[in-house]
C-alpha cells in the first residue's frame, strides 16, 4: 500500500533538472566511480534456483487468483521480470479468510496440544535449514539484498525465531487469582482467532517470522499478504510449513497490492486481529480500515528517523564504522536506520572525513557476488524517491560530500551518499528516505542532542556511542524511542522486543511481549462452597 500510494507523488521518470543537478555534483566529486566498477553491476550472476511457487497458498493448496490475473515481480538488479505472480484481490482474501476461519473453528490446530504445535514449528525450522541455499538465493534475487546477508544473517535468524516461538507454544497459561469472597477465579489465555498480517518488502523473511511465529505458537490461524515487490520466499517457506505437518487453512498466503488485497484484509469483518509493518502513512490507513470494520485490534510497526549519537569521548574510527553500518545496512532500507548521525562538534571534522572515506570504499554491485556490501534499491519508485531526496539535500544547501547519483545504466543501484552541514529543518533530516543517504549533523552538548533527537514524529530506535556509562544512562532514559542500542546497532535477538513510540507504531514485535498480540484473556469465576482456604 505504501509504495502504491507514494507513487502518486512521484513522476515515473527522473526530471531533466534532477538528472542535470545530479550530473553536476557527480562531476564535482570526481571519485564517485570508486563505489563500484562497471563490471560489478553489469556482469551479473544468473541465479540457479527455479521459480516454483507463484500462486496463492489457500487452504493448503497453491491456487490461481480468482480473477485469473497475475502481476510481475522484478529483479532489482536489472528491472527485468523474474516471474508472474497470482494477483490477489477481495475475492482471494475472502477465500483465504474462509479457510482460516474453518481451520480455527473446526480444524485440529487450536485443539492440538501445545506440544504438538511446537513439534510442527520445529520441523518447519529444520526444513528451512535444509533448503537455506535456495531460500537465500530467492531472497537475494527478489529483494536485491546481498546473498551473504541472506545466507549468513537472515536465514539463521529466521530459523532462530521459529525455534524461539516453538519453545513458547507449551508455556502459555493463565493464572489463579485471589478474590474477595468465596469464589474461585482463574484466567485463560486463549488464541484470538483469525489473524490478518501485512508485511513489507525490505525484510520479507524476517517479517514473516515476526508475524507468523507468535500467531501460530499461540494457536491462531493466519492470512498473510506479502509485499507485491517480494512474494517469492513467503510462498516457498509456506510450502515447507505444510510439509512439516501444518494442517490446511492454518497459514494462507495471498500476494497482491495494498489498495486491493491489503485493504480487503484490513477491513474484513471475519478477521479477528491485524498486524502491519510498513510506512506510517499506510499504517494510518490500515488502522482506519480496521476501526471502520469490526474494530479489530491492530499492531503497527511503522517508520522511523532514528538518531545515532556520537559523543565527544568516542573512539572515532569505531564510531565511523558503526554509524556507517547503522545507515547503509540493507541498502539503507531499514525502518530503524540511524539516519540522523549526530556528532559532537569537537570530533565532527575528523568523523566527517573518515565517514566520507568509508562511504567511498563501500562495495556496490551484484548482491550475489562475494564481498559486495550493497545491492540495488528494491524498485524504480524507491530508486527515484532516494534520488529525489538527494536533490532536496543539495537544494537545501547541505554539503554533498560524496555520492549523489546512480551506478551503472540498468537496475536500481545508488551511490552511497554522505551529506554534511545538515540542518534539522531539511527534508533529509526529517523524512524517512529509506536509502543509502547519510546525514551528518553537529551538536554541542547532551541537553541539545536530546532535544533535537526527540524533535520528530517518529520514535522507533536510537544509537548511542560513548565510553561514559553516565552519559549512556542519561541518553537511554531521555530518548523517546522503543529501542536504544549503546555501542552497537541493529541487534535483533529473537527475545528482544521491537516497536516504537509516537508515530512509529503500536505494540511490540518479538520476545514475550509479541505473544500478547495474539491472545485474549478470559476471566472465569465460580462460587466456592465451604472452602478450606481462600
Amino acid at each position: 500500500m505504501a509504495t502504491r500510494r507514494f507513487s502518486c507523488l512521484l513522476s515515473r521518470s527522473l526530471s531533466a533538472s534532477l538528472l542535470h543537478s545530479l550530473g553536476k555534483n557527480s562531476s564535482k566529486w570526481g571519485n564517485v566511480n570508486r563505489f563500484s566498477t562497471a563490471a560489478a553491476v553489469d556482469e551479473l550472476v544468473t541465479p540457479q534456483v527455479p521459480i516454483t511457487y507463484t500462486k496463492h497458498m489457500i487452504n493448503g493448496q497453491f491456487v490461481d487468483a480468482a480473477s485469473g490475473k497475475t502481476f510481475p515481480t522484478y529483479d532489482p538488479r536489472t528491472g527485468e521480470v523474474i516471474a508472474q505472480i497470482a494477483e490477489g484481490d477481495a475475492e482471494d482474501i475472502n477465500r483465504a479468510v474462509s479457510a482460516a476461519r474453518k481451520a480455527f473453528d473446526e480444524g485440529p490446530w487450536p485443539k492440538m496440544t501445545a506440544y504438538e504445535r511446537c513439534k510442527i514449528i520445529l520441523r518447519f525450522a529444520d526444513l528451512v535449514e535444509k533448503h537455506s541455499d535456495e531460500i537465500a538465493a530467492l531472497e537475494t534475487w527478489n529483494s536485491g539484498k546481498t546473498y551473504e546477508q541472506c545466507a549468513n544473517s537472515e536465514l539463521p535468524l529466521f530459523v532462530r525465531l521459529f525455534h524461539y516461538y516453538a519453545g513458547w507454544a507449551d508455556k502459555i497459561h493463565g493464572l489463579t487469582v485471589p478474590a474477595d469472597g468465596n469464589y474461585h477465579v482463574e484466567t485463560l489465555h486463549e488464541p484470538i482467532g483469525v489473524a490478518g498480517q501485512i508485511i513489507p518488502w525490505n525484510f520479507p523473511l524476517i517479517m514473516f517470522a515476526w508475524k507468523v511465529g507468535p500467531a501460530l505458537a499461540t494457536g491462531n490461524t493466519v492470512i498473510l499478504k506479502t509485499a507485491e515487490q517480494t512474494p517469492l520466499t513467503a510462498l516457498y517457506v509456506a510450502k515447507l510449513f505444510h510439509e512439516a505437518g501444518l494442517p490446511p487453512g492454518v497459514l494462507n498466503i495471498v500476494s497482491g497490492y495494498g489498495p486491493t488485497a491489503g485493504a480487503a484484509l484490513a477491513s474484513h469483518m471475519d478477521v479477528d486481529k491485524l498486524a502491519f509493518t510498513g510506512s506510517t502513512e499506510t499504517g494510518k490507513i490500515v488502522l482506519e480500515l480496521a476501526a471502520k470494520s469490526n474494530l479489530k485490534p491492530v499492531t503497527l510497526e511503522l517508520g522511523g528517523k532514528s538518531p545515532f549519537i556520537v559523543c565527544e569521548d568516542a573512539d572515532v574510527d569505531q564510531a565511523v564504522e558503526l554509524a556507517h553500518f547503522a545507515l547503509f545496512f540493507n541498502q539503507g532500507q531499514c525502518c530503524c536506520a540511524g539516519s540522523r548521525t549526530f556528532v559532537h562538534e569537537r570530533i565532527y571534522d575528523e568523523f566527517l572525513e573518515k565517514s566520507k572515506a568509508r562511504a567511498l570504499k563501500r562495495v556496490v554491485g551484484d548482491p550475489f557476488k562475494k564481498g559486495v556490501e550493497q545491492g540495488p534499491q528494491i524498485d524504480v519508485e524507491q530508486f527515484q524517491k532516494v534520488l529525489r531526496y538527494i536533490k532536496s539535500g543539495i537544494e537545501s544547501n547541505a554539503t554533498l560530500e560524496c555520492g549523489g547519483d546512480r551506478i551503472g545504466s540498468k537496475g536500481f543501484f545508488v551511490q552511497p551518499t554522505v551529506f554534511s552541514n545538515v540542518q534539522d529543518d531539511m527534508l533529509i533530516a526529517k523524512d524517512e528516505i529509506f536509502g543509502p543517504v547519510q546525514s551528518i549533523l553537529k551538536f554541542k552538548d547532551i541537553e541539545e542532542v536530546i532535544r533535537r533527537s526527540n524533535a520528530t514524529r517518529y520514535g522507533l530506535a536510537a544509537g548511542v556511542f560513548t565510553k561514559n556509562v553516565h552519559t549512556a544512562n542519561t541518553l537511554m532514559r531521555a530518548l523517546r524511542v522503543g529501542t536504544v542500542w549503546i555501542n552497537c546497532f541493529d541487534v535483533f535477538d529473537a527475545a528482544i522486543p521491537f516497536g516504537g513510540y509516537k508515530m512509529s507504531g503500536i505494540g511490540r514485535e518479538k520476545g514475550i511481549y509479541s505473544l500478547n498480540n495474539y491472545l485474549q484473556v478470559k476471566a472465569v469465576v465460580s462460587p466456592l462452597k465451604n472452602p478450606a482456604w481462600l
